[in-house]
């Protein structure tokens, strides 16, 4: 794919309704208040020669960077952030991470969010690298659900 196809993917779903339920659908998972899409996928990579690790981290570094650049220039810079903790706080029972974030933070470290003028939605983009039996995918969330 292009940078311009994940873009317009990305419009398409600032403008979507949202499912009632979550779920999948031709663009992705979704659910009450969220869509989340692979952009971009490896093939193979999880369960084949893992060579060429550092090189593909590239890649779909440059595909991250590629379209929040785009994004950018819509919406200003984007923010970086880390879903670390987020990840850890969904770990915890007592806490109530809203689902795309929990989902979101289980396979990216961080993102790149926007909030997306004149839609009420947010938009985040990061890079889930593989655990094993894994690919490296490119990741967009949009979501009416602040980051918490």
């Amino acid at each position: 794919m292009t940078t311009e196809r994940h873009l317009a993917t990305i419009d398409e779903l600032c403008v979507r309704d949202f499912p009632a339920a979550h779920g999948w659908s031709e663009v992705g998972a979704g659910g009450p208040g969220y869509h989340l899409v692979v952009l971009e996928t490896t093939r193979g990579f999880g369960t084949g020669d893992r060579s060429g690790r550092k090189e593909l981290a590239d890649q779909f570094t440059a595909y991250r960077e590629g379209v929040s650049q785009r994004l950018g220039e819509r919406w200003g810079s984007a923010r970086p952030v880390s879903l670390a903790g987020v990840f850890l706080r969904s770990e915890d029972p007592e806490e109530r991470i809203p689902k795309p974030w929990a989902y979101l933070s289980a396979y990216v470290g961080w993102v790149d969010l926007w909030e997306a003028d004149g839609t009420g939605r947010w938009v985040a983009v990061g890079v889930a690298e593989p655990v094993e039996g894994s690919e490296f995918q490119l990741l967009a969330l949009v979501t009416e659900l602040p980051p918490p």
